[in-house]
C-alpha cells in the first residue's frame, strides 16, 4: 500500500510530530511505502490564487475551479501543486495529521486542500461521494487537541467531535470519493503525562497495524438519488 501523510504542525518536537513518526515507522515495518508532506517544513503556500496557473481560460476573471480543470488537463498547474497532486494520486491511503485549531484545520492544511484537491481530477460535475475522482482510496484523519474526551459528545459542552470535523470528513474527504475511516484522536495532549502520551502512541500503532480491518464511515452514494439528486422515491414530492 502507498501512504501519503500530510503533516501540519509548526513544532518539530510536538506530539503531533510524534504521531507522524509513529505512523511512518509502523507502516514501513508492515512493508508499505510512505511519503510525508511536512507543510511547515516545506514552507507550503496555502493561498489559492491566479499564480497557481501557467495558462488561463479567462485572463480577465478568475474562476478558480475552472482554471484548475484546464490547467490540470494541460499539465500547467503550478509546480508545487502538481507535485502534491502526483503524491495524492499515487497514494492508496491519505493520512491528514494535525492539531485542531478553532474547531478546524490549521490554515496551512486548509490551503493544501484548496490547492491540491483539483477540480476535474478529484471532483467535478456529478463526480462526488462514491463517484468522486479519488474513489477507491482511503483517508484517515489523525488529530490532537487540548480538550478532554468528556467535553465532546451529544450532551457535552462542545458537542460531538464528528460534528466539528464534518466539513473535513464529509464535505471534503468523502466528497472527493475517499473512503473515510474513523478519526484517531489524541485528547488533552498539551497537559497529559509522558506515560499517557506513550499510551496514545501505542494505541495509534495498534490502530495502524490493523488499518485494513477499519470500516469506513457511511456517507451518501449517488445510487441512492435520482438524476436531480432527490432521494429515490421522493423526486416527485411537492415542495
Amino acid at each position: 500500500m502507498n501512504v501519503l501523510i500530510v503533516h501540519a504542525h509548526p513544532e518539530p518536537k510536538s506530539f503531533t510530530a510524534a504521531l507522524r513518526d509513529q505512523a511512518v515507522e509502523t507502516l514501513q515495518a508492515q512493508g508499505h511505502e510512505v511519503r510525508v508532506s511536512d507543510l511547515y517544513a516545506m514552507s507550503w503556500n496555502p493561498v489559492a490564487s491566479a499564480e497557481d496557473f501557467c495558462i488561463r481560460e479567462n485572463p480577465e476573471y478568475l474562476v478558480y475551479a475552472l482554471e484548475q480543470r484546464r490547467n490540470s488537463k494541460e499539465q500547467t498547474l503550478a509546480a508545487d501543486i502538481q507535485q502534491e497532486l502526483d503524491k495524492l494520486l499515487w497514494a492508496d491511503l491519505l493520512i491528514l495529521n494535525f492539531p485542531i485549531y478553532w474547531f478546524s484545520t490549521p490554515a496551512i492544511l486548509k490551503g493544501w486542500i484548496d490547492r491540491v484537491l483539483v477540480s476535474g481530477i478529484c471532483y467535478g460535475g456529478k463526480s462526488f461521494y462514491d463517484q468522486g475522482g479519488l474513489s477507491g482510496k482511503k483517508a484517515l484523519v489523525t488529530v490532537t487537541l487540548g480538550g478532554r474526551e468528556h467535553m465532546f459528545g451529544d450532551n457535552a459542552i462542545h458537542g460531538p467531535l464528528e460534528d466539528m470535523l464534518r466539513p473535513l470528513l464529509r464535505g471534503t474527504l468523502a466528497y472527493v470519493g475517499l473512503e473515510v475511516l474513523p478519526p484517531f484522536v489524541g485528547w488533552h495532549v498539551p497537559y497529559i503525562s509522558a506515560e499517557d502520551r506513550q499510551a496514545f502512541l501505542l494505541s495509534y500503532r495498534q490502530r495502524l497495524e490493523n488499518i485494513d480491518a477499519d470500516e469506513a464511515i457511511e456517507y451518501p452514494r449517488l445510487s441512492q438519488f435520482d438524476d436531480r439528486l432527490f432521494p429515490l422515491g421522493l423526486g416527485d414530492t411537492p415542495l
